[in-house]
């Protein structure tokens, strides 16, 4: 088949190393994707005036509508904003999806939730000023957050139609509208709101934030498509992460009407970049959701399928317990794709 335009962001850290290994794993898949390299990150400033997201970048998004990007580093505390977001405000993707599926299993073997995550408001917007006092120009930091009816009411409705296409039985809204009357009670508000649409084709649940990061630890199985704001929807990914394994078995896709940005929830890594200890299921993981989204699922579950395999068969990197390098990781994933046989007239 025809290969799809895409853009391909290595990123910082790890990204180098567990994007050749994806890379690789899509090479035998027949290559789906015809990618144009861009750059971002620490490693596009020095050639771009001082920009980690360079114009050159977007315009290649805008004109392919897709990305897969790797990790990048966002400065804790000073420094640049982060490039995660500046994409996700440029593109309008403001649904954040963040499967996530017990692989190999651990403390549980039955994991198999989505948490869709609110990805343009909240505590995220940035917008923070300090006050000062005494002398002090920074004694008092103040952040400021919200959450509009539209972006509530759109962000739940994609969960709904997401569980109604992929069968899911219930949709769980996670909030703070006990204490955040305003900014969390409007998402609840439009939440239950959206539900009476669903009612007969999707059950509609709803947990108070803390009471579901504990519930979800003593049994996750419970929970079928969480939906929540951009704060907690980025902690509550990461707690579900770790249900499976850790963030290097947790992939995400970025989706707005008009183009859509697959990742690695989990970062940069400097610490272990260049070493070959990274972990690029996430990634691979990513692949396989931007390929479903691109309408080429037979690939996605053939890349799903490899990934399984490879694991089963003992191949993994340091951090599960295994010794193989990142690039023997994605050729075993690559040599199992290639075993199993392609089904008629795949993608």
């Amino acid at each position: 088949m025809t290969p799809i335009p895409a853009t391909l962001i290595r990123g910082d850290g790890i990204g180098p190393e567990i994007m050749d290994a994806v890379l690789a794993a899509l090479d035998a898949l027949g290559a789906p994707f015809a990618f144009e390299e861009r750059p971002a990150g620490l490693n596009a400033m020095e050639r771009h005036g001082g920009d980690p997201l360079p114009e050159e970048t977007l315009a290649s998004i805008r004109r392919t509508r897709l990305a897969l990007k790797g990790p990048l580093t966002t400065p804790v505390g000073s420094g640049f904003r982060s490039v995660n977001v500046r994409l996700r405000e440029a593109f309008g993707l403001y649904a954040n999806l963040r499967p996530c599926r017990t692989i190999v299993p651990g403390r549980f073997s039955d994991v198999d939730l989505v948490v869709v995550r609110e990805n343009l408001g909240g505590l995220y917007v940035g917008q923070e000023h300090w006050i000062p006092v005494a002398g002090d120009p920074h004694a008092v930091g103040v952040a400021t957050g919200f959450n509009t009816r539209e972006a509530c009411r759109r962000i739940v409705t994609y969960a709904f139609d997401y569980a109604v296409t992929h069968g899911r039985k219930t949709v769980t809204v996670v909030h703070k509208a006990n204490i955040l009357k305003v900014l969390s009670g409007l998402f609840l508000e439009e939440a239950r709101a959206v539900a009476k649409d669903y009612a007969g084709r999707v059950a509609f649940d709803e947990r108070i934030i803390d009471a579901c990061a504990m519930q979800l630890v003593l049994d996750p199985a419970r929970f079928d498509v969480l939906v929540t704001t951009n704060l907690f929807g980025d902690i509550l990914s990461d707690l579900v992460a770790g249900l499976v394994g850790g963030l290097g078995f947790a992939p995400g896709a970025n989706i707005g009407p008009d183009a859509a940005v697959f990742e690695a929830v989990h970062g940069s890594a400097p610490d272990i970049a260049g070493q070959g200890k990274a972990n690029p299921v996430a990634l691979l993981l990513a692949a396989g959701l931007m390929l479903d989204h691109a309408g080429r699922p037979d690939a996605a579950r053939r890349l799903r399928d490899a990934i399984t395999a490879t694991l089963a068969a003992g191949t993994g990197t340091p951090d599960i317990g295994g010794t193989a390098t990142t690039a023997e990781f994605g050729a075993a994933v690559a040599a199992a794709i290639r075993r199993a046989p392609a089904p008629t007239g795949a993608g």
